[in-house]
């Protein structure tokens, strides 16, 4: 069945859900994202995603086309057209159609599309046996050049790194910033314990502040794990007991080996384990924050 797109200020085919070729999301990377989870029909942590689209399109100067309540329902109108019990939205608001040159300014109306479909990142027994992954050469941007807070529609630096993973056969990189201190996965939040403390590194270090990373962090000292966010080396991530990775898609898995290395017996740990499992409660509405 072909999708329902929405698109500005209403539904459409999936066919007739286009964009001009002059619009600045296309032509210069302009724009801002947000990807979301939908479990059970319900739209997983709408109001932090929200909050953050905002956030970020203040930070670019981008006008939003709607108010909060009105994206919102567009939202909800759009995984029940497409009839989404769990799945993925992706919502999208890019500056606009403009002219042939860097002033956004020439962009009239901002335009925005919403997309609401099924995803599976990564293949169930990665979850089970943990992945591999390994360092990325390409270094995080400054986030004097591109705030790392802002989830623009600029990922080419997020894939250039993926595309190093992909070419050492394996699915995820970790980036590390100008400082030498670990950002994030090329999509995903860092998470490794050591002696029993989680350790996450700070948004400051060139990280997105994930939305499931603030999840599974509340969920962590809910059950009474001391978490420390904290700058990390590669060395760290070399001599940890457990590592994982939190995001919308991926959820949280497990990572088992970085460089050829293997982190602590090379299986997911018992830590990773009890937030995954806490984690997929809580999304489904099995468990309180």
């Amino acid at each position: 069945m072909a999708l329902k797109i929405w698109l500005d200020k209403g539904l459409v085919d999936e066919a007739d859900a286009r964009i001009s070729v002059f619009d600045h999301g296309l032509l210069y990377g302009d724009g801002v994202f947000e990807g979301i989870r939908v479990y059970g029909g319900r739209i997983f942590e709408s109001e932090a995603h929200v909050r953050r689209l905002f956030e970020s399109a203040r930070a670019i100067r981008l006008p939003m086309p709607l108010p909060r309540a009105e994206l919102v329902d567009a939202m909800e109108a759009t995984v029940k057209a497409n009839a989404v019990q769990d799945g993925y939205i992706r919502l999208v608001v890019t500056r606009g159609v403009g002219t042939l040159g860097l002033n956004p300014f020439t962009c009239k109306r901002s335009n925005l599309f919403i997309i609401a479909d099924k995803i599976q990142l990564y293949p169930e027994e990665l979850y089970e046996k943990g992945m591999k992954v390994i360092s990325a050469t390409t270094v995080r941007n400054h986030p004097l050049a591109i705030p790392p807070q802002v989830k623009s529609l600029n990922y080419l630096n997020n894939i250039l790194a993926k595309i190093e993973a992909l070419d050492s056969n394996v699915p995820e990189a970790i980036m590390y910033n100008h400082e030498g201190y670990v950002a994030e996965a090329t999509g995903d939040n860092v998470f490794i314990v050591r002696n029993n403390v989680i350790y996450v590194p700070p948004v400051e270090a060139g990280s997105l502040e994930g939305v499931t990373r603030a999840v599974v962090i509340r969920l962590a000292r809910k059950e009474g794990l001391e978490i420390v966010e904290k700058n990390l080396t590669r060395c760290d991530l070399y001599v940890c007991d457990e590592f994982f990775l939190t995001g919308t898609a991926a959820e949280v898995i497990g990572v088992v080996q970085i460089d050829g290395r293997t982190i602590g017996t090379g299986t997911v740990g018992s830590v990773t384990r009890l937030l995954r499992e806490k984690f997929y409660r809580y999304a489904r509405g099995q468990e309180q924050p």
